[in-house]
Order: structure tokens, then C-alpha cells, then sequence
């Protein structure tokens, strides 16, 4: 006989993830597309309600509403649900079906998938006789097991509650290395005084620098028992959740049976306990008196409970604690586990702890043969977390480069660098599951915890391959730009006062310079403005420069403002070439700033002086043809049977110069006079090859720079004050025409220039002088026809 709700359960629950699954994300035929925002989603609700499909239709919109406002694909990583995946949602489903069973046979149920899960999860993990307590939150069991401690260890306290505890105050011992906040939130939830939270230290100078040192924990014992206070519990170690370090779990559990102490386990290595083969350190962990699962993270089921398994004798103790309840909605809890581990099975379950045990130590043997990249594990054979990272030391011995000013305990520097790092890592594979820790002593590493991650993002080996590539990419580029950042910081001084070194530690590249005005006499406020205005206008043109180096405006929310930051290079880049091009884009920025501040009052000059000549031009022209000639048609008449010869001139206006001048030499030369010539314009001395980006020197690897430093042609000033801007700066194009050669005011501000002329041609009059303006848009010519 089948059940036909049970049935129907698992039909929605299919129909749901197909839905909420489906990229299309498509409505039935005939009905309009939806998009739902947040500010859509408060109202009231419909009279007559929606059906399912509507819902779960909205409920896939919400889900995917930031990729639909940015117009791309979301970076954030989704979990892979497979089949086992569906089996854990739907013991979700069933848990509530089940609820509504009659008492007794809710009551029977429950019992069978309790007592089940348990005995499963025992026999996995290597954990005789132990009783399971199942928990949302994975930091509830060890709450559960406190007050399991206290009230076994306090016979009073049933009936006297926290009285007890001022006569002899508990105290809980935990490792430096452990998860943060727990210690704390034990306290809270408990309602102890901090006071009762003993911090134990790593080993600093023998043994691991992450796990607990045992001699230095039997030293604060004792102290704690001379005070009159009780050891209670001691929380260790099996992977810490940094480094995925083990303490020495053998050791600490004689010390805590001879204190008579509670001892529980933790970490992501006691996984492992499933395997075949378990390292004696792991195996330690069977004899604890409590220890916390997270096997929805090791096996990719979503929505599972975490296990604490224990050993007690007393359930009535284990009521009272809250680690047992006489509720069955309660051990309902077990279900999604009890339907995914049937569905996988033993073989199954022990495969997935292996894969990911296996992708560990493909990356370990790949990361020993990549230069610069420490690992930091010291049982590399035993755990299945790796941490990695780029280290300084080792780099410095294979780059060229100029390391012998920097210092090599910079460990704001190196982290800054890792942390770039694990980021490229995190974008370019995806799958692989890296993210960034910060360790206290170690700094910024690169983690990789299958155990955590592979079930979920469904990581295989060619993933692992995709990972060791990318690093060995980027590792050669961070090595190279480290070496460099001393050379570019003396560059950077040698330019000094215009070039500016802005010192900050956490930024991932090259270094950070800005550009300052040389101009005197600004007040505070003048010369920041100016300051923000140039920086911002050299990062637009260091940024449309042929090359692939990264300039920026630095972090989010860095410290340093109107910075140039410049990213990661490769060894072959000519730094002097790169500093020389910074400093001369931003002179010739501030140069330009400063022709376009005078040209105003410059022209406006000119403007009134050109205005005068007009005028006494027109009277003159006047006094030569009397007033008949003025007449519209008389004059037109007595003009063409008599013409007559204007003796006015005709005149050009330089706007670099701001004066009129006469034609007369222009058209008796046929040429412009006042201009440099082509041979006068430096050209770049620095060869590039075919294909080559700016900043780069002819051989990879080598130390030879160009001919000739960039520096030197963009400093070449012409006599009239005026900067010719360097070939080496802009790669040029093609070789411009002598006729096309322009003004270096009308270069810069060629819009500035129109205007002007335009001006000019309204002041005159057209029966009097006629304007001719030059191709080049330089000068304004009057001719005297």
C-alpha cells in the first residue's frame, strides 16, 4: 500500500527544485514576464491568492535579483546539489509530514531514525557507545555538553542553580589557535563570567606554533586548583580552523583524566576517522568524551544538523542538559541525515572524505616544485588542509632585481601580496575552493580545504591542475614586482619634489606616487584642487598608454587619496622608463593647466588690440574712398568702372603670443613664419620592437635599458617656454606632414582656439577686411581685398 501524501511530498518537492533550478526562468505561454525588486516586495497580500508555480517563480527571482540588476552573472559560489542533496532537502519535507502523525507512531518513527543515525554515525567515525545530539548550530552541542559537565560535576546544582559555582568557580580551557568567539560565546550562553575562559597558548619554540601546549596547560591547572577553582572541560583540536592543525590529543586526554576533566574535540580533520587508514594523532580523537561532526559539509548535503556524540552513563543528566529531549518533533531533527546517508551509503560516505583527502595531497606534491611558495603545515601527510603562500625569502634568490634595500620582515607587504593572490585564485578558479586566512603568526595565507568545499563546488582533480597552473602565472609576476618596488621608489625620489612615494604597505603592486604642482603662491585650498585635478588627469592618460600594467586609484577604502597605484609588472619592465613617462605626463598636464589659466586674459588682450587696429584700418580705408564709395549701389557702380587698389594690410593673429601681426612675410614666403620645425622636435631614442609595449626592455630578463632615458626628451623645453612632448610618452602613429605640424597652444587646447577665431570673425566687418584662418588652426589672417 502506498501512502499518496508521502507520494505527493516528493512530486512537489521535485517540481519545486525544477523550477527554482530552471535557467530560464521562463512563465507559462502567454503570460508577460515579471521582474521583482526589492522595493516590489512589501504589500498587501492578493485577494484569491497565487498558485505554486507563481510562487516559486518569485521566489527564483529574489534569489537571482542582484545578477538581474547588474546584467551579469553573479561571482558568489552556488553549492552543487546533486542527488544526495535532494534526498537531505526532502527529509526536510517528510519531517513535517511526519509531524503530523499519530503520538505513538510518531513516537516509533523518531526512535528507529535516531537510534539509527547514531549507531551509523558511531560506527563511521570510529566513536563506540557514544550517544548523538543533533544541532543546527554547530557551537549548540559544546553548549549542551557545558551544562552536562556542570551538572554532573555540581551535585547541587539542580537545586542551588549558579549558587553553587561562587564556591568553586569552573573553568574551561581552549587553545589560541581555536575557532574565534567560542570561548565567549559559551559564557553567554552559560552564564559564566569570563573570568572561567582560560586561554592555553601555542608552542612558540618547540614543536607546532598551533597547538596547545600541554606542559604550559598543566602549569594553569594547577594554579586554577591552588585559587580554588575546578577544571571542567578542555576544548582541543583535530584540524584548527586556520591551519587545519591537531593538537596532541593523546597527551591531552591523560591530562585530563588525571585532573578528572571533561575533554572534546573538534575540527574538520576528524573526518578522516572514516577512512581505512587514520593517523594515530586522528585516532586519538575516539577516546575524547565528546567531539562535534559537520557531515553536511563534508558530504555536500545542505541543510544537515551538526552531531556532537558523547558518552555518558546517566540520561537523566543528559535530559536536564538538553542533549536528549522527550519531545519526538524534536529527534526529528535526525531525519535529512538518516535519508542521505541511506542514499549514499557506507562506500559512498567514505569515497567522498577520500576524494577530497586525495585532492589535498595532489596540491602538497605539486606546491613543493613551484619556487617562492611556502607551505605551512606541518603534518603535511596527515591533514587534509593545505595552507599556502608567497614568501619573499625565497623569491629573492631566483628574480633580478634590487631587493637588498628592502626589508624582508615587511609582513604588512607580504600579506598585502598573498592577499592578492588568494583573490586572483578565488576568480580564475572557481571551483577550487581556495579562500584567504589570517593567521597570527604566519600572516596571510591561501587556504585549500576540500573537506569543505569539494562536496560542495564539486572540485576534481583537473581543478587542482587549473589551480597549480594559475599559480605558477602569477607567482613569477608577484616575484618580479616585489624585487622591483625598491627600484621604483628610488626612481621615484630622484623626481622628487614633482614625484611624490606614497608608502603604503598594503597595497598589492608596484607602489603608489602623486604628483605634485610645482606652482608657488596657491593657498591650502587652491593647491588641493589642483592637485586632485592633475593626479586624476594623468591616471586617464597613464591608463590609455599601451601597455599591460594595471594604474588605479588604489584600495576601496585605502588612506591614501589623489594617489597613482600601480599594479603588478613583470620582470622585464624598465622602471626608470615608467617613472620618467609619470613625471613627464603629469608636467606636461600642469604646464597645459597653466597655458589655459593665462590664455584667457591673454586673448582678451589681443581681442581689444585687434579691435583698436580694425577700427583705425576701417577709417583709413575710408579716407582712401571717400563716402561715395560707402553708398550700396552708387559704390558698387563707381567700383567697376573704377577700382580701386586698398592700400590696408592684412594682419594675423597669434594666440600663443596674444598680438597682431602682419602678412605681408607670410605671403611673400608662402610660408608661416615663428614655428620650430620638424627637426626641432625631439624624437624618441629609445627603439621598441614590432609588437613591444611601452615600458618594456628589448630582452626578458636582461638589465639593459634603452639608449637614451625618456626623461631627457620629455624635458626638452623650446626657448619660448613651451614643452614638446616626447615621442616615448605617446607611441606614435604615423609621421605627421611640415604643414600639419601644430602649435603646441593649439594642441593643447584646440577647442579654446575655435572659439577665439570665431570671435575674431565677428568683429570684423566683411566689405572692409576678409579673415582667413590657417588649416592649423594657429593663426587668423586678414587680407586686404
Amino acid at each position: 500500500m502506498v501512502d499518496t501524501t508521502l507520494t505527493q511530498v516528493g512530486k512537489n518537492l521535485s517540481e519545486a527544485m525544477r523550477i527554482l533550478g530552471d535557467g530560464q526562468r521562463e512563465l507559462e505561454v502567454g503570460t508577460e514576464r515579471q521582474r521583482f525588486s526589492r522595493s516590489s516586495i512589501p504589500g498587501p497580500l492578493q485577494g484569491d491568492g497565487q498558485d505554486v508555480a507563481a510562487i516559486l517563480h518569485l521566489v527564483h527571482n529574489l534569489i537571482h535579483e542582484e545578477e538581474e540588476e547588474e546584467d551579469k552573472p553573479s561571482q558568489h559560489r552556488m553549492q552543487n546539489v546533486g542527488e544526495q542533496g535532494h534526498m537531505a532537502l526532502l527529509g526536510h519535507s517528510l519531517a513535517a509530514y511526519i509531524s503530523v502523525l499519530d503520538r505513538e507512531r510518531l513516537r516509533k518513527l523518531t526512535t528507529r531514525i535516531l537510534s539509527d543515525t547514531t549507531l551509523w554515525l558511531c560506527r563511521l567515525f570510529r566513536y563506540e557507545n557514544g550517544s548523538a545530539y543533533f544541532h543546527e548550530d554547530d557551537r549548540d552541542g559544546l553548549v549542551k555538553v557545558c551544562r552536562l559537565v556542570i551538572n554532573a560535576r555540581y551535585e547541587e546544582y539542580a537545586s542551588e542553580g549558579y549558587a553553587v559555582l561562587n564556591f568553586k568557580q569552573p573553568v574551561i580551557y581552549q587553545s589560541a589557535s581555536g575557532r574565534p568567539g567560542l570561548g565567549q560565546h559559551l559564557c553567554s550562553q552559560l552564564g559564566l563570567p569570563l573570568s572561567s575562559l582560560c586561554t592555553v597558548p601555542c608552542n612558540t619554540i618547540f614543536g607546532s606554533q598551533h597547538q596547545m601546549d600541554v606542559a604550559l596547560l598543566d602549569k594553569l591547572i594547577k594554579e586554577d586548583i591552588e585559587a580554588g577553582k575546578l577544571p571542567l572541560l578542555l576544548i582541543a583540536n583535530a584540524g584548527t580552523p586556520g591551519a587545519g592543525h591537531t593538537d596532541k590529543l593523546a597527551r591531552l586526554k591523560d591530562l585530563c583524566d588525571q585532573y578528572s576533566m571533561w575533554f572534546h574535540v573538534e575540527g574538520v580533520n576528524l573526518a578522516t576517522l572514516a577512512l581505512g587508514q587514520v593517523t594515530s594523532a586522528i585516532m586519538a580523537a575516539n577516546r575524547s568524551d565528546s567531539m562535534t561532526l559537520t557531515p553536511g559539509q563534508w558530504l555536500g548535503l545542505p541543510a544537515v544538523t551538526a552531531v556532537t556524540l558523547y558518552r555518558h552513563e546517566d540520561p537523566a543528566l543528559s535530559l536536564a542538559a538538553g542533549l536528549t529531549s522527550s519531545q519526538p518533533v524534536a529527534k526529528l531533527r535526525a531525519l535529512p541525515l538518516w535519508l542521505s546517508l541511506q542514499y549514499l551509503g557506507h562506500n559512498g560516505i567514505v569515497q567522498k572524505i577520500k576524494h577530497a583527502a586525495t585532492l589535498s595531497q595532489q596540491l602538497l606534491q605539486k606546491l613543493k616544485t613551484l619556487a617562492s611558495i611556502k607551505t605551512s603545515v606541518e603534518d603535511e601527510l596527515s591533514s587534509p588542509v593545505v595552507l599556502f603562500k608567497f614568501s619573499q625569502e625565497m623569491s629573492a634568490a631566483s628574480s633580478g632585481g634590487s631587493v637588498d634595500g628592502y626589508c624582508a620582515g615587511e609582513k604588512e607587504v607580504l600579506d598585502a601580496f598573498n592577499r592578492w593572490l588568494g583573490e586572483q585564485l578565488v576568480q580564475l578558479v572557481p571551483t577550487s575552493g581556495v579562500d584567504v586566512v589570517e593567521l597570527e603568526d604566519e600572516g596571510t595565507c591561501v587556504r585549500f580545504s576540500p573537506l569543505l568545499t569539494a562536496a560542495v563546488l564539486g572540485t576534481q582533480q583537473d581543478d587542482v591542475e587549473a589551480l597549480v597552473e594559475k599559480l605558477s602565472e602569477l607567482v613569477p609576476v608577484m616575484s618580479s614586482t616585489m624585487c622591483l618596488r625598491q627600484d621604483f621608489r628610488e626612481e621615484t625620489h630622484r623626481h622628487s619634489p614633482s614625484l611624490i612615494y606614497m608608502e603604503d604597505p598594503s597595497w598589492p603592486g608596484l607602489g603608489a606616487v602623486r604628483y605634485e604642482p610645482q606652482a608657488e603662491g596657491m593657498d591650502e585650498s587652491r593647491r588641493k584642487q589642483e592637485l586632485e585635478k592633475i593626479n586624476t588627469e594623468l591616471l586617464k592618460k597613464l591608463q590609455d598608454l599601451d601597455t599591460d600594467i594595471i594604474f588605479s586609484t588604489g584600495p576601496e577604502f585605502g588612506t591614501e587619496e589623489d594617489c597613482i597605484f600601480v599594479g603588478m609588472v613583470t620582470e622585464d619592465v624598465d622602471v626608470s622608463e615608467l617613472v620618467d613617462t609619470i613625471a613627464a605626463l603629469g608636467r606636461d598636464i600642469e604646464e597645459s593647466g597653466r597655458l589655459l589659466e593665462n590664455m584667457t586674459e591673454v586673448v582678451r588682450k589681443g581681442i581689444l588690440e585687434a579691435e583698436i587696429q580694425l577700427q583705425k584700418a576701417n577709417e583709413e580705408k575710408l579716407m582712401e574712398e571717400g563716402v561715395i564709395r560707402q553708398l550700396p549701389l552708387v559704390g558698387s557702380v563707381l567700383n567697376w568702372f573704377s577700382p580701386v587698389q586698398s592700400s590696408v594690410k592684412g594682419r594675423t593673429f597669434n594666440l600663443a603670443a596674444g598680438s597682431l601681426d602682419s602678412t605681408e612675410v607670410t605671403y611673400s614666403t608662402k610660408a608661416q613664419t615663428g614655428r620650430p620645425s620638424l627637426q626641432d622636435t625631439p624624437s624618441s631614442s629609445s627603439k621598441r620592437l614590432p609588437g613591444q609595449r611601452l615600458f618594456r626592455r628589448s630582452g626578458a630578463g636582461s638589465d639593459s635599458f634603452s639608449e637614451t632615458s625618456s626623461i631627457g626628451q620629455a624635458e626638452e623645453i623650446t626657448r619660448d617656454g613651451r614643452t614638446t612632448p616626447s615621442s616615448s610618452i605617446h607611441p606614435p602613429i604615423s609621421q605627421p606632414a611640415p604643414e600639419e605640424d601644430l602649435q603646441s597652444a593649439s594642441n593643447v587646447f584646440p577647442e579654446k582656439i575655435s572659439e577665439s577665431s570665431e570671435q575674431m570673425h565677428k568683429q570684423e566687418e566683411p566689405e572692409v577686411a576678409s579673415e582667413e584662418r590657417q588649416p592649423e588652426g594657429q593663426e587668423v589672417e586678414q587680407s586686404g581685398r
